[in-house]
């Protein structure tokens, strides 16, 4: 990209030069920061956007919902109108990199959650520069650096947004820019949508590949007979189907101070070593005796009781302990649990789970030992068990790595995309007049 003919020093060190022509002005001076709705909007009688805090997704985006009338809605919230840009206040969207989103809204008016901070633009300035100012490398450094309060609960003061200092063009300009980074950006956003579709189809292959591997067998000729259950459907004609208390018992032993605290999680099953203090939900009341924890050994199936009905559940590889909210189910005769764990995190079989869960919410649902054993299982002869597990980590290694790649390409057009918008809004570039 070209740069300008002529630089000269900001007076901020984080800034650096910018454009000969350009100025640098406080965000105050540019923005108003957190308005009121102005008389004439308080009467308007018309339908206003409520944005809570969770209707904003962990991918930065913002879902707005029609409330009502804004006569009717309870005093007290941010409010907002059409092309303000809304500055969510809290640690994730800083630390996470999701900064601010721009309010394109079917209504003029809006009101949303107080975590929320609102900059709308005054004469000298555009609120889609402003938008693409939120989104640099500058504005999320400095926020995140400013942030007050408690870890986990940090928030962007007021005061950041009065004292940022903006690298400020004239207002053609600003527009120029904005609608370059608008065309630029909405690009990389389409390569990175591409790519994520393409690591969903990836990821979908994989787990279509396991379910037919631990169902059907590997081979597509053998002879095939009804399991008699419904969500399972065809099995082939020598497997079984049995329930887990004539494959399982449940092992309930103490734990030793010298072996590792191991943990199930829904994503990727048992651990193999220690969970640390920041990964442990327990570390700051761990449990000091660790006979309170039970032993578990290497080819035992654990799952975690509460989130059993999520697919936490996997198959020990190594000597460890476990929270006593885990249940332990210890192999009766010679088996390859890892086969079983690639069987149980399967969908259907997690639904299966699901059902046999005790409790009358959610976040209250358990799977007890009494219900865990009484769900079915399908049993292939262990040399096939064995068979289909170096099948499935095979062909999954070669699908992991696909979708590793893809998400470093991913990692490299946002990194790109980051360098583009501070580098415009801050005069490193010249960015070329009309949408190119």
């Amino acid at each position: 990209m070209p740069r300008y003919e002529a630089y000269k020093d900001s007076g901020v060190t984080l800034i650096g030069k910018i454009p000969e022509h350009w100025e640098i002005l406080r965000l105050k001076n540019i923005a108003y920061i957190n308005p009121s709705l102005s008389a004439n909007d308080k009467k308007a009688n018309e339908t206003v956007c409520f944005l809570p805090m969770e209707k904003v997704g962990a991918d930065g985006k913002v879902d707005f919902s029609t409330k009502g009338y804004l006569h009717d809605l309870i005093n007290g919230f941010t409010s907002f109108k059409k092309n303000d840009v809304i500055i969510a206040k809290i640690t994730p969207c800083f630390e996470n990199k999701k900064g601010a989103f721009l309010n394109k809204m079917p209504t003029r008016l809006g009101i949303g959650s107080t975590e929320f901070h609102v900059l709308r633009e005054k004469n000298c300035s555009n609120s889609n520069f402003l938008y693409h100012l939120t989104k640099s490398h500058l504005f999320m450094n400095l926020g995140e650096r400013m942030m007050t309060g408690s870890a986990g609960q940090k928030r962007v003061p007021s005061e950041f947004l009065h004292i940022f200092p903006v690298a400020l063009p004239s207002k053609i300009e600003q527009t120029t820019i904005a609608n370059f980074l608008d065309c630029k950006t909405a690009k990389i956003d389409q390569a990175v949508a591409i790519k994520e579709e393409q690591i969903r189809l990836l990821k979908e292959r994989k787990q279509i590949l396991i379910q037919t591997a631990v169902t059907k067998g590997l081979d597509p000729n053998v002879p095939m007979a009804d399991s008699g259950v419904e969500w399972i459907g065809q099995v082939p004609a020598h497997w079984n189907i049995v329930a887990n208390r004539t494959l399982f018992k449940e092992r309930v032993e103490p734990g030793q101070d010298d072996l590792p605290l191991l943990s199930v999680s829904i994503h990727s099953g048992i651990s193999d070593d220690e969970v640390s203090e920041e990964e442990n939900i327990r570390g700051r009341v761990k449990i000091e005796d660790k006979t309170k924890y039970n032993l578990v050994k290497p080819n035992d199936i654990v799952f975690n009781m509460m989130r059993a009905w999520q697919g936490a559940i996997g198959a020990a590889k190594v000597t460890g302990m476990v929270s006593p909210a885990y249940i332990i189910a210890t192999p009766k005769e010679t088996l390859h649990a890892s086969y079983f764990e690639y069987q149980y995190r399967c969908p259907i079989f997690i639904q299966q789970m699901d059902r046999f869960s005790k409790g009358i919410t959610d976040f209250r649902k358990r799977l007890y030992w009494h219900e865990f054993k009484q769900l079915l299982t399908i049993l292939p002869p262990v040399g096939e068990q064995k068979v289909i597990v170096n099948h499935i980590q095979t062909q999954s290694a070669k699908i992991d790595q696909a979708i590793a790649i893809q998400e470093q390409m991913i990692e490299k057009l946002k990194e790109y995309k980051a360098t583009l918008i501070n580098a415009a809004v801050t005069g490193k570039i010249k960015v070329p007049d009309g949408r190119e």
